[in-house]
């Protein structure tokens, strides 16, 4: 539980001017995280800020529960963000939400002051992912898409207005459904969960690199991120790519 990951990274790269900390937020922890960035250059506090967005979720699956230990994977990703240039604008808007009824839908019982681990926890799996699957869809489904159109929409901005949408790879039906939602053109929506399964706060970083690569992710483009996490939590963001 501690000391936290942000010690940890700062200490193994060596920066040792730099102060950071943990972003608790499921599979919305890397937009959380990355708007805290933002907010903390925008407001002329740090010229630098490294956000990180990585989880090891297969030591957390129980192998015997096929309703999870088909769908995560483990990986991680950063990105830099630094002030724009005279006259470009990076990050626009945001709209982040929790509604913490759902906890018990998506959730690792064990562990914690909570549940400290015993010999009763461990076998009763209580250190294993625990999803309600169903109702964890239902939730994702409605709230992706009400909170993703919803930040294109006090912006004028429409899904035909974006360079590419790069959700959190949480599932193919749920970016699908989002997409139909905002009217975006399938070849416009970042998908790379065959590749690497649900990797958590990593999979967006991880598809950033995915539109980099396909060549889907150009100056100037405005760029929509969605997720949505155990808690429940759900992140939105849209940013114009200014690199």
């Amino acid at each position: 539980m501690y000391p936290s990951t942000a010690c940890l990274v700062q200490n193994k790269l060596g920066a040792k001017g730099a102060w950071g900390f943990d972003v608790s937020a499921g599979c919305s922890g890397f937009v959380f995280a990355l708007q805290a960035g933002a907010k903390l250059v925008e407001s002329g506090a740090h010229s630098k800020v490294l956000v990180c967005g990585a989880d090891a979720n297969t030591r957390m699956t129980d192998y015997t529960d096929r309703s999870t230990c088909v769908l995560f994977g483990d990986g991680g990703g950063a990105v830099l963000i630094e002030p724009c240039e005279e006259g470009e604008v990076g990050f626009i808007d945001f709209v982040h939400e929790i509604d913490g009824s759902g906890g018990a839908s998506l959730c690792m019982p064990g562990g914690g002051s909570l549940n400290p681990a015993t010999h009763e926890t461990v076998e009763k799996k209580m250190h294993f992912i625990h999803q309600d699957g169903p109702a964890v869809f239902k939730f994702a489904v409605r709230k992706m898409a009400e909170t993703t159109a919803k930040v294109l929409e006090r912006n004028g901005v429409t899904g035909a207005d974006l360079g590419c949408f790069i959700p959190h790879q949480a599932n193919k039906r749920i970016i699908t459904a989002t997409a139909d939602r905002l009217e975006m053109p399938a070849d416009r929506v970042i998908v790379n969960i065959e590749k690497y399964g649900n990797t958590s706060s990593g999979t967006i970083p991880l598809a950033m690199q995915t539109a980099l690569d396909e060549g889907k992710l150009k100056k100037g483009d405005l760029v929509l991120l969605g997720a949505m996490g155990a808690g429940f939590t759900v992140g939105a963001a849209l940013l114009r790519w200014e690199i």
